[in-house]
């Protein structure tokens, strides 16, 4: 009996295993993922399944919100852009311009003052007086809003404009703030702010979207200002040790930013919010609002808000990287904290390096994510035999997520060099065509890259003794799943 039972069990996994594998299968995604996640389930069937569950199954195709919703959300922006005037989209970049308006409907708005700020010491004062000045809306889109000091800080002057009379809107995601007591957030919402997770994970309802994550960094203050980059709130930010990105955006291109966000609220708390109110008009500065207008700036600057997501068709951010690379004629300089890039990323990448273009990579030396950085290395290895420079930054952590190509485009946002931002979480990165802001921004990789030590020093991750050129290629061979 007990040898039936075996067999009828052993069968019954098996069949387990081979539908499961059969869906991945017939998912139809890159090939690289199919495979990781096909052998993950092969070898460690029980693992493997439930990690499946939770972390694998494919929403790209689901559509999160109607096309109908969208164009209401969409109209006040694309009304922004039409009553723009003198608009001209530089040649050398028509077809990425293109490319993000067809796909994601992201409109090329000119950008009036850029102030870039590298720690949080530059960007949370910047931010806590524009929250000061605010007259009529805040509304954060961030992935983790800690309760720490400066998460307290952050949120007890956000009440306070709440008292005054200000809306105040936040979007935080869910799994990024786990270790958030839920009260930290009711307190707020008490005092008058409306905040909303992102994609709750309640189990079991919502187990399959756990890996899809809003990892993206934006605010806007009255609708006349704007933050994208890489920082949240927390207490770690403000550090001689963490290196970061934000930009502080003022102009019309704010109308991005604000659509980015209130698509974002729909999802979240479905209410339309199309008023005009939140689209002021820029032909006078916003009375509230101290300009830092550069000249380098200030007219020929233009710039699309992208955003992409684990439920559209196409990975938007990713195809954008993709283009800016093969178009690039002289250098790319990137800077990411995790370096695991997917295959149309990489051929790019590898590409473009071995035409002459001056290709420099710059990665933490030292990673939070101990596991991410051993995948990462074989990749930094291999571009490097390509013929690309790979430096490790040494003073502590980067996390800057910067693209800056040829003294004409550079892109900073939310997201990483990686399968995750590329192909899971919903992100957002600024592209801008400004050769003024693309040499402020090279200047600060610069920067970095002085502070940084070149791959080929570093003998450890160079040539790599068996065991740890044995480890570094399991992990990157379910790097695809990272």
């Amino acid at each position: 009996m007990e040898g039936w039972l075996y067999i009828l069990s052993m069968t019954l996994l098996w069949c387990i295993i081979a539908i499961a594998v059969i869906h991945v299968v017939m998912d139809n995604r890159q090939p690289a993922k199919t495979m990781a996640w096909a052998l993950v389930i092969f070898f460690l069937p029980l693992v493997g399944i439930v990690l499946y569950l939770f972390f694998g199954i494919n929403h790209r195709r689901e559509r999160l919100i109607s096309q109908r919703s969208l164009d209401q959300l969409s109209k006040r922006s694309m009304l922004g852009f039409v009553e723009q005037q003198d608009l001209h989209v530089p040649e050398s970049h028509k077809q990425l311009v293109d490319l993000f308006i067809n796909q994601n409907l992201s409109l090329p708005f000119k950008v009036s003052g850029v102030d870039i700020m590298t720690d949080g010491y530059a960007f949370f004062p910047e931010l806590l007086a524009d929250i000061g000045k605010a007259q009529h809306h805040i509304h954060i889109d961030i992935y983790i809003f800690e309760e720490d000091p400066l998460g307290n800080l952050i949120a007890d002057a956000l009440i306070d404009k709440a008292h005054q009379g200000v809306e105040v809107r936040i979007i935080y995601d869910d799994v990024g703030c786990w270790r958030v007591r839920r009260r930290f957030f009711e307190r707020m919402r008490e005092e008058g702010i409306d905040v909303q997770p992102y994609l709750p994970v309640h189990f079991p309802t919502f187990t399959s979207k756990v890996n899809y994550r809003n990892h993206r960094k934006i605010i806007i203050i009255d609708g006349t200002v704007g933050y994208i980059g890489g920082m949240n709130f927390a207490q770690r930010y403000v550090s001689d040790k963490w290196r970061d990105t934000m930009l502080r955006l003022q102009g019309p291109i704010v109308y991005s930013l604000q659509r980015a966000f209130l698509i974002d609220w729909y999802f979240v708390d479905r209410t339309l919010i199309t008023n005009r109110i939140y689209y002021p008009p820029f032909t006078l500065q916003h009375k509230s609002l101290t300009s830092h207008l550069s000249p380098l700036t200030s007219n020929n600057c233009l710039a699309q808000v992208v955003t992409s997501s684990p439920a559209t068709l196409y990975p938007e951010i990713m195809q954008g990287f993709v283009r800016a690379i093969t178009s690039a004629r002289r250098y790319i300089y990137l800077e990411t904290p995790y370096f695991l890039p997917n295959e149309p990323v990489l051929f790019a990448l590898k590409t473009a390096t071995m035409a002459g273009v001056d290709v420099r990579i710059i990665c933490p030396h030292h990673s939070d994510a101990k596991f991410t950085e051993w995948a990462s290395r074989s990749y930094l290895r291999e571009l490097h035999e390509a013929g690309a420079q790979i430096f490790l930054y040494e003073p502590g952590f980067m996390h800057s997520k910067l693209m800056v190509i040829d003294d004409s485009l550079v892109t900073c946002g939310s997201t990483n060099a990686d399968f995750r931002s590329f192909e899971n979480n919903f992100e957002a990165n600024v592209f801008i065509y400004s050769q003024g802001t693309a040499l402020r921004l090279k200047k600060v990789f610069l920067d970095d890259l002085s502070l940084s030590t070149p791959l080929e020093k570093v003998t450890s991750w160079m040539r790599p003794k068996f065991l740890p050129r044995l480890w570094e290629s399991l992990t990157r061979m379910i790097s695809p799943l990272l």
